[in-house]
């Protein structure tokens, strides 16, 4: 039965993927003179690629009845079994965890969330912090990859806003090309396509990281984690970088592609070309990355007129900078923080500006991106619809105008966010409920439940009083919150898709 209904060959390739990236700690190791670890992922390399091609002969010959749903339910199981797979050389080379402790680090890097059970960058080997980086930026690729080629067919995962009640032509085209078309075909189309920008782009940045003063291994590590939206550090974030404030502008012009599918590629969807600054993803992401620091910015001045102290001119500048790369880190659902966050909470006065984080997470990037969240353009919809209904309250009788897809996006595609918007809040509720019968505080729980569903793991370090140490949650927790990262990934949405008898029919 789950010969016939998933896609093994995709999994497979998957696997030797996986296989492959092995290497690359194993060469790192023996670089270094640790062959135990070297040894320990070239072995896992060829036993992986060795299940791989095992796999792979013995379902040549086979077709599932439906293509896209085969896909889409392969989908759902790579995050659930890969990440045992890509458990065990790290279980192994560690030497000093369990194998549910690896399982659960490798389903945070996977999922890009970042989470991490070790206190201490330094607890965690050179060649493990590697691994642990090429898990999230192949995580990165493989969300980037599949969502379009898969969820974009479907209309789950944020193109659901768009496509909501649409009849003009173009989206019509769309779909029919999308229902006819094989998904592995799209798979290997867009993997061919956006491969080499996502490499090219981590490489590029790892250039200029290194230009600015980063050694090559954590340069390569940062700028994978930039990519991919993971913020998993190989020194426990860019406090500890040597590259300074000129890496932390690369970093963050980088990160605005976690904001908008258009600014990588303007012809995955119906959007027309040389349209991005129209685009409405990145309209609100700039609104939310001038509005947050200046709120921040200016909340000093009244604290000055209360208290009577008076800052430096620096003080400001290093406060409002690090207000604005830790707004885009996080809406992004990377999860660096500046060296100048420290300038920003006490330029502010505010005593838990980690809130402010919280919500940014929660907003999340663009959809089709590795970042996570409930989306940009879910939040413009309801943002539109809001206006509509206050302009109504004005004049009753007025046209909303602005166009059909305006209008769309106001009623069917604002309706449909909502529905996700509750999904997402119920999906926080359920993971704070079930993390407090675990034993786990309400507060560490609600700080934990936002992080992990919207894959954003450093929020554990900075949204509480005191950072939460994952290591000290029962192990049903950390089941419950590798669960969370692999709904908050896959949307609840998606899953739901799941429980509809048409989606299991023939």
């Amino acid at each position: 039965m789950i010969k016939r209904i998933t896609s093994l060959p995709f999994f497979v390739l998957l696997m030797g993927i996986s296989g492959l990236a092995m290497i690359g700690p194993a060469a790192h190791a023996l670089g270094n003179q640790e062959f135990h670890i070297a040894r320990t992922f070239f072995y896992g390399a060829i036993l992986t690629l060795i299940l791989c091609s095992l796999i792979a002969m013995s379902t040549l010959d086979r077709s599932p009845r439906r293509v896209a749903r085969s896909h889409f339910i392969t989908l759902i199981f790579s995050f659930a079994l890969l990440p045992v797979l890509l458990a065990i050389p790290f279980h192994e080379a560690h030497g000093r965890t369990s194998f549910f402790d690896a399982w659960f680090e490798m389903v945070s890097d996977f999922t890009t969330t970042g989470s991490t059970l070790y206190d201490s960058p330094w607890r965690v080997n050179a060649s493990l912090h590697l691994w642990r980086s090429i898990v999230g930026w192949l995580g990165g690729l493989f969300v980037w990859i599949a969502a379009i080629a898969i969820l974009a067919p479907m209309n789950l995962g944020g193109f659901e806003v768009r496509s909501a009640g649409n009849r003009s032509r173009i989206i019509q085209s769309f779909v029919q090309i999308a229902r006819v078309a094989d998904t592995s075909e799209r798979l290997s189309k867009y993997a061919v396509k956006f491969t080499p920008i996502y490499v090219g782009l981590t490489f590029t940045l790892w250039l200029g990281l290194m230009i600015a003063g980063d050694t090559p291994f954590v340069a390569l590590c940062h700028a994978m984690a930039t990519l991919s939206t993971s913020g998993i550090s190989p020194v426990g974030g860019l406090y500890w970088a040597e590259s300074g404030i000129w890496g932390e502008v690369l970093i963050f012009c980088f990160m605005f592609f976690a904001v908008s599918r258009l600014t990588f590629s303007q012809d995955t969807v119906d959007q027309q070309k040389g349209k991005i600054w129209r685009d409405p993803e990145l309209q609100m992401a700039l609104i939310l990355i001038i509005l947050v620091p200046t709120v921040l910015y200016l909340r000093h001045f009244a604290g000055v007129v209360e208290e009577e102290t008076t800052t430096g001119m620096m003080d400001g500048m290093r406060a409002l900078w690090g207000g604005l790369f830790t707004t885009l880190s996080f809406l992004t659902t990377t999860g660096f923080e500046s060296k100048a966050w420290g300038a920003v909470t006490d330029w502010s006065n505010l005593s838990t500006p980690g809130l402010m984080l919280v919500g940014l997470s929660l907003i999340g990037g663009g959809i089709a991106t590795t970042a996570g969240g409930v989306k940009l353009l879910r939040v413009y919809a309801l943002f539109r619809h809001s206006e509509r209904e206050l302009e109504k309250l004005v004049h009753p009788s007025s046209v909303g105008g602005s166009g059909q897809e305006a209008r769309r996006i106001r009623r069917q595609g604002a309706q449909i966010s909502w529905v996700f918007f509750m999904l997402f809040a119920l999906s926080i509720i359920a993971v704070i409920v079930a993390l407090s019968l675990t034993g786990v505080q309400f507060e560490n729980a609600m700080v934990l439940a936002v992080a992990v569903l919207s894959n954003t793991g450093p929020l554990v370090e900075t949204a509480a009083e005191a950072p939460i140490s994952i290591s000290g949650v029962p192990p049903m927790a950390k089941t419950i919150l590798a669960v969370g990262m692999i709904v908050g990934r896959l949307e609840a949405l998606a899953i739901i898709a799941l429980f509809n008898p048409d989606f299991w029919r023939k």
